[in-house]
């Protein structure tokens, strides 16, 4: 191989590989599997050689140290499949940039996958399809139908979406930093991996299977695994292979730096996300299990799953640093740990342990609060789309003053009519809906106002007494104010449950049972959101700049304003569109760019008067230990790069979409309706943000940032009796 590119980096792996014993008998087992599935000599893809070479048994010894050599061949078996298939899949569609049969070949493989085993499959007609119908039947009869499911989805995407690397090199595309952390997820396969870690340790429970401290460690195991191996196969995929998914070129590219610059700083968000990975298995983790009552079995398959995952870590790693699949010359191979050496320890290295825990993870915890930074500094927003005002809005902001009166919102020491005044919500409400009616306009308005105010709410009243547990209450209670069943909701104690229960009547008048799911789902996800703000600001940790990223979308309450947009364009669009990989983009990319407009704006209004930690210039500056203007910098190429990144979905990838699901008329008219609606999402917080006062330094000094303690807590003895 020609001379590599970079210096690989210095990697923090705190946990040291070990080795499987029964590593001989899975390889020579793997081995006859793929000549028995026809994947060695005649497939055109590999040889016996290849297949020595990379040595996936050797990867799965490491990677599951601990399990039975029955299981350990099942598991190999599994990764040899899903590498032949990559492989597969590249030399038949990707280099003849095939899109239409990558798509026929894909579209056949769940079928291979049927969640009951009774069901008959089709007669393979590649190695890939015998291989997958073999390892399905094999695999699935021991495990719960709940992992059946997960595994099947995890399976889908992770071949589904090599579609989108193979449009993104038919259009010569590099994806921007967010977009490629989400589909490398999907792509990458380390969702699937961690399919297989339960396989091999213990099943998560299916109560807890969707909390955000499981999906975490599920996503930081991945980012980290996915990241590790952009680095050591940047030759091979980018040089060699002409692949545009890698991380190390997609921070090269938005950075517009050196390999070796962007290689080191994809080494410090793979470090990133395993401090994250740890700080969940520490705190998030015993949190929900106490919260849910978990039992001990359950608990104890949680802690199995967590080693599990980290055994993959570092057997992983030290995988890379052997297989001739990947550049590894000069990487670290000798372990600093005395006495300690050979095989497995290539991982360990102390004294990056050591840095990485007295600098990068303390650095988290060291932001001073309330410093003064002066008037935020907004930089050049790309904004495409002409913003229209809905013509009733001066008659919804007397409506939204006389409801807020109704509901006692400026009543209890939060919010008063000037500060109501100057967050012009109806304002913000005209932007996202010109051409609706003046009911729907008020619904908006107040969905808004409910919404910024407990944003408000949360850090003042419960981060003020460093009061988790009425906060946990409090959103539990929020919760039972939306009643799917129609039920009668508990007697409102307070302005924000007397808010919402108000909104929840309004809005729900017309729904069947199965929207109103969705609706109440969307205004969880935001309440539960801020007691992950609230659990962050009681510890003073500035959050991983990825785990921001994702939350931010939930404390912004943007699946809440996506389902508001939903109901007017949901009749004629399948549920399966809107699940579909590009149109979860399309949001993504709104979604992004909107919360980061709102960061932006907002910098001295929560830096220097509420002492807020959760901005993205912030945490941009934390992670990259860079001032204010540098960090203002790439967060504003990111906010437009989002922008950006909506256009081509929408102009590219939504054509494509339509096709593949073979929508009418009338659904792509609705799909046109909701792309259009998003626009006009964005274009009216750009202008909602301009305008109102919320953010200027005028009012921010006129104001006195504090609140009344007796007043605004005066409803919280209430949710504790």
């Amino acid at each position: 191989m020609t001379q590599q590119p970079f210096e690989l980096p210095h990697f923090y792996m705190p946990y040291p590989a070990r080795l499987n014993p029964h590593l001989d008998r899975a390889r020579a087992h793997s081995t006859q599997w793929a000549r028995d599935m026809g994947m060695l000599e005649g497939s055109g893809i590999w040889e016996q050689a290849d297949l020595d070479a990379h040595d996936y048994g050797l990867l799965c010894a490491y990677t599951h140290p601990d399990c039975d050599a029955e299981a350990l061949s099942l598991i190999t078996d599994w990764y040899v499949w899903v590498f032949f298939f990559d492989d597969h899949f590249l030399e038949i569609f990707k280099r003849s940039q095939d899109r239409a049969g990558g798509k026929a070949y894909l579209d056949r493989l769940p079928l291979f996958m049927p969640l009951d085993l009774s069901a008959d499959v089709p007669e393979p007609e590649n190695p890939v399809e015998a291989g997958l119908a073999d390892l399905w039947a094999r695999t699935v009869p021991s495990m719960s139908a709940d992992w059946r499911r997960r595994f099947a989805i995890a399976t889908e995407h992770l071949l589904n979406e090599s579609l989108w690397e193979l449009s993104n090199i038919n259009e010569g595309r590099i994806a921007n930093p967010v977009e490629y952390i989400e589909m490398r997820r999907k792509v990458g396969g380390a969702p699937w991996s961690a399919g297989l870690v339960e396989y091999a340790t213990a099943e998560v429970p299916a109560s807890v299977a969707g909390a955000r401290p499981l999906r975490v460690l599920m996503e930081t195991f991945s980012d980290a695994v996915h990241l590790r191996n952009d680095l050591f196969s940047y030759q091979r995929e980018v040089e060699d292979e002409g692949e545009l998914s890698n991380g190390v070129l997609v921070l090269e590219t938005f950075f517009g730096c050196t390999t070796q610059e962007a290689a080191e700083a994809v080494n410090d968000v793979l470090t990133s996300r395993l401090h994250q990975f740890e700080h969940t298995a520490l705190t998030e983790v015993p949190a929900l299990a106490l919260e849910k009552g978990l039992t001990p079995a359950d608990v104890a398959a949680i802690a199995a799953y967590t080693k599990g995952l980290q055994d993959w870590q570092s057997g992983g790693h030290e995988w890379h640093m052997r297989s001739s699949r990947y550049m590894n010359d000069n990487a670290v191979s000798a372990s600093p740990w005395s006495g300690i050496t050979g095989l497995g320890t290539s991982g360990v290295d102390v004294r990056s342990l050591l840095a990485a825990a007295g600098g990068e993870r303390l650095r988290a915890y060291t932001h001073v609060p309330f410093q003064k930074v002066g008037p935020s500094l907004i930089p050049d927003i790309r904004m495409p789309y002409q913003v229209r005002l809905h013509p009733g809005l001066d008659g919804a902001r007397q409506r939204l003053l006389d409801w807020s009166h109704r509901m006692g919102i400026l009543q209890e020491g939060v919010w008063d009519e000037d500060k109501l005044h100057a967050n012009d919500l109806p304002l913000c409400s005209a932007g996202l809906d010109p051409d609706g009616t003046e009911e729907a306009l008020d619904l908006s308005a107040g969905w808004l106002a409910w919404g910024t105010y407990g944003d408000d709410y949360y850090p003042l009243v419960f981060g003020h007494r460093r009061d988790l547990a009425a906060a946990r209450l409090c959103t539990e209670r929020l919760s039972a104010c939306m009643p799917v069943d129609g039920g009668e909701p508990p007697v409102p104690a307070n302005a924000m449950e007397r808010g919402l229960t108000d909104l929840w009547r309004r809005t729900t008048v017309t729904m069947d049972q199965e929207a109103r799911r969705r609706l109440k789902a969307s205004v969880d996800v935001m309440t539960e959101s801020w007691l992950w703000e609230l659990g962050n600001q009681i510890q003073n940790r500035v959050p991983d700049p990825v785990d921001y990223l994702e939350m931010r979308r939930a404390t912004f309450g943007s699946d809440l304003t996506l389902s508001l947009c939903r109901m007017g364009h949901g009749p004629g669009i399948p549920a399966e569109v809107y699940r579909s990989g590009p149109v979860r983009s399309l949001e993504n990319a709104a979604m992004d760019f909107a919360c980061l407009v709102n960061d932006v704006f907002s910098y001295q209004k929560e830096i220097e008067y509420e002492g807020e930690i959760h901005n993205a210039v912030l945490v941009v500056q934390h992670f990259f230990g860079t001032d204010y203007p540098t960090a203002l910098g790439i967060v504003g190429d990111l906010l437009n790069q989002r922008m950006e990144q909506f256009e081509h979905v929408a102009a590219t990838e939504l054509p494509v979409v339509c096709a593949d699901f073979r929508l009418t008329g009338e659904a792509r008219t609705s799909l046109d309706g909701y792309v259009t609606a998003l626009q006009n999402w964005m274009a009216g917080i750009v202008n909602w943000h301009r305008g109102v006062d919320r953010y200027k330094s005028h009012h921010l000094a006129r104001r006195t940032h504090g609140f009344l303690p007796d007043r605004a807590s005066a409803a919280v003895p209430a949710l504790l009796s």
